[in-house]
C-alpha cells in the first residue's frame, strides 16, 4: 500500500537549521490541494506548483501517471479526476478527520527523535499530507514522506469496502499513519538486496526486522507478527542493536 520512490529535490525544511530534532510538522499540502481540487482556484494551483513542487510533481506524474507537471494540460486532467463525485465527498472527509494532525506531529517528532539517538548523522525527511485518490497510502522520497490522508478514513469507512478487502481496510485508520510512515521509511533506507531472487520466507523475514526497528522508534509493539518476534529474538541472542539486525544475515537463521 506504498509506492517507493528517490530523488532529491525538495524545498521544505523538517528540522532546525542546524540540523537538530526539532518539533516535525506535518506540511498540509492538502489543504492547498483540495482547494484547488474542490473550487478550481488559480492561486491554489500557482502555490502548489511553486511552496510543494515535489509533492507536486510526486502526486501527478509518479501517482496518478497523469502527465508531465510542466504540461498545462496535466493540471485540467488532474482537476477532472477528482470532480468525481466520491472523491469530491473523501476531500470534505479529510478536512474533517484531519482539521487536525497535532498527534500525528508529537508521534512522528518522538519516533525521529529516537532515530537520531540509534543514528545521529541520519538526514530526516519533510513529511507532508496530501489526497491521493485512493492510490498508494504512504510515499517515501530521499527527503520526502507523503501521506495519503484518504487511505486513513477508518477501517469502517463506507466507500473502502467498495475498493479494498476487510484484511486492507484493517490498517486504514489513524493509528496506522505513523507506523506506516516509519516502516516503508526504514524500507526505502534498507532495502532487502538481490530482492527478486529471495524467497518468500527471506523476504518476510527481511519485512519482519524492519517492523521490530519500527516498534523500536515508536517506542511500542505495534507490530506483533512471527517475524517481529523471530526478530525480536534474534536481536537478544546476538546482542544486536535495532540498526545492526537489519544487516544481519542469513536472513533464514534464528
Amino acid at each position: 500500500m506504498a509506492f517507493l520512490l528517490t530523488s532529491c529535490e525538495y524545498r521544505l525544511k523538517p528540522f532546525d537549521e542546524d540540523g537538530s530534532v526539532g518539533s516535525v510538522v506535518i506540511e498540509r499540502f492538502d489543504r492547498v490541494e483540495s482547494r484547488y481540487l474542490t473550487t478550481g482556484d488559480f492561486s491554489a494551483l500557482q502555490q502548489m506548483s511553486t511552496e510543494y513542487a515535489q509533492p507536486m510533481r510526486l502526486l501527478i506524474e509518479d501517482m496518478l501517471l497523469l502527465g508531465n507537471v510542466q504540461d498545462q494540460e496535466t493540471n485540467s486532467r488532474l482537476l477532472s479526476l477528482y470532480q468525481d463525485s466520491l472523491l469530491q465527498q473523501i476531500i470534505v472527509d479529510v478536512e474533517e478527520q484531519y482539521a487536525s494532525t497535532d498527534d500525528l506531529d508529537r508521534q512522528l517528532s518522538k519516533a525521529f527523535a529516537r532515530l537520531k539517538e540509534f543514528q545521529p548523522d541520519v538526514t530526516l525527511p519533510v513529511v507532508y499530507a496530501q489526497v491521493g485518490a485512493l492510490k498508494q497510502s504512504i510515499i517515501v522520497d530521499e527527503d520526502l514522506i507523503g501521506i495519503s490522508l484518504d487511505k486513513y478514513l477508518g477501517s469502517d469507512y463506507p466507500p473502502y469496502a467498495v475498493f479494498f478487502d476487510e484484511q486492507q481496510r484493517v490498517s486504514m485508520s489513524r493509528e496506522y499513519i505513523v507506523p506506516d510512515c516509519m516502516v516503508f521509511y526504514l524500507i526505502s533506507r534498507y532495502p532487502l538486496t538481490d530482492f527478486e531472487a529471495r524467497t518468500v520466507e527471506e523476504r518476510e523475514c527481511h519485512l519482519g526486522r524492519i517492523m521490530y526497528v519500527a516498534n523500536q522508534l515508536l517506542g511500542e509493539r505495534f507490530f506483533t507478527t512471527d517475524a517481529v518476534a523471530a526478530a525480536e529474538k534474534l536481536a537478544k541472542k546476538k546482542h544486536l542493536s535495532p540498526f545492526d539486525i537489519l544487516g544481519n544475515e542469513p536472513l533464514t537463521a534464528d
